[in-house]
């Protein structure tokens, strides 16, 4: 499963205010229909997909270029930019921030009744995403803003087999915080190239900022995850007893990340769960409820140190002068030219419709002289 970038960005708090809240979700809705109406649903989920588009995409929307806040926001005045036009875009919206990041499933629930569509294989890669995001890789940040973006229809490379069941093309839009560092790390996924969510799922990351991490999403991590499997299928009562004995070891530097928090006598119940499910492989080990980062810290531990599969310590991280930003930086937001885009946006669409695109075509002109 290609993640296809990651963003760092310092943690920022407060809100858009709603004067630019709205004229946000204005020109979110008439930039999508723009490029719908030019390239398609499956162009638009791949754009959204690219760390650097979406961050252009919040800069031109009037939002802080450095802030985290850009990326709730974003997400939330497209959701809401896009609320009723899933049938002329064939793109529909769900999660956000926060709790309404976990009403996900019961939100694409909704869509699937909806659109007379099964939504079991699009939870399954949100609940994934996340998943891995939080628990196969562990970088120091929780992840509180999950959005979901996905297209119903069918398109060629827009459609993958996960487990037998069929999906639309989809994308997801994360966000995790580190209240110590006061930074936050934003994940993209895209489903379009689907091979595997355990293994080197993204394409490309971008972060200045690194620490101690557990990857087991890493190729090099292979073996650990296949070993994490095997012991989360061994009665629990052994892997108990093998977490409590090298608790008393003196271990090398880097193993406190592991066995920090890490209480055998508490991993009992899970255990006993996975030992009762057996799961085949890792990613059905990740996917199995209950099962988080104290959980595949300690299989990762037992994994490497028992049984000589090392895991990996790896971390894979490596347009605002349109309208102006929310707090000033270049300039403070433009409202009479961000009105006029809006505007222009919208009759070009309008015209497009009708068979008269000069407009689009004065627009893709302009782009290619820039």
């Amino acid at each position: 499963m290609p993640r296809t970038g990651v963003a760092h960005l310092p943690l920022h708090y407060g809100a858009a205010p709603p004067w630019l809240f709205q004229r946000m979700t204005q020109l979110a809705r008439q930039l999508t229909l723009v490029l719908v109406e030019e390239f398609g649903p499956l162009k638009v989920l791949q754009r959204l997909s690219d760390p650097f588009w979406f961050q252009a995409f919040g800069c031109t929307l009037g939002f802080d270029w450095h802030s985290s806040g850009l990326t709730t926001t974003v997400c939330g005045a497209l959701k809401e930019g896009l609320r009723d036009l899933g049938p002329d875009t064939g793109l529909y919206v769900a999660g956000g921030k926060g709790k309404t990041s976990r009403r996900t499933p019961q939100e694409l629930l909704a869509l699937g009744d909806r659109l007379g569509l099964d939504p079991a294989p699009l939870i399954y890669s949100s609940r994934m995403s996340a998943k891995v995001d939080s628990a196969g890789l562990q970088d120091g940040y929780q992840i509180y803003h999950h959005t979901f973006v996905f297209t119903p229809v069918a398109s060629e490379g827009g459609t993958a087999e996960m487990g037998g069941r069929m999906a639309g093309a989809w994308c997801v839009i994360q966000q995790g915080m580190n209240p110590d560092t006061r930074w936050a790390r934003r994940y993209h996924w895209l489903s379009t190239t689907v091979e595997d969510f355990v293994c080197e799922p993204h394409q490309a990351i971008c972060c200045d900022s690194r620490g101690e991490v557990l990857n087991m999403v890493a190729r090099e991590a292979e073996d650990a995850r296949e070993v994490s499997a095997r012991v989360a299928g061994e009665r629990p009562e052994a892997v108990v007893g093998e977490l409590e004995r090298l608790q008393q070891l003196d271990l090398p530097h880097r193993h406190h990340v592991l066995l920090s928090d890490v209480n055998p006598s508490r991993l009992r119940k899970i255990l006993l769960k996975t030992y009762e499910e057996q799961p085949q492989g890792f990613e059905a080990l990740l996917g199995t409820e209950g099962v988080g980062p104290k959980t595949v810290r300690a299989l990762a531990l037992v994994s490497e140190l028992v049984y000589g599969a090392p895991a990996s310590f790896r971390d894979p991280v490596r347009y605002s002068y349109a309208h102006g930003g929310k707090d000033g930086h270049p300039y403070p937001v433009d409202r009479a030219t961000y009105d006029r885009t809006i505007e222009t946006l919208r009759a070009a669409v309008s015209r497009a419709r009708l068979g008269q695109r000069d407009r689009l075509e004065a627009l893709r002109r302009l782009s290619a002289f820039v």
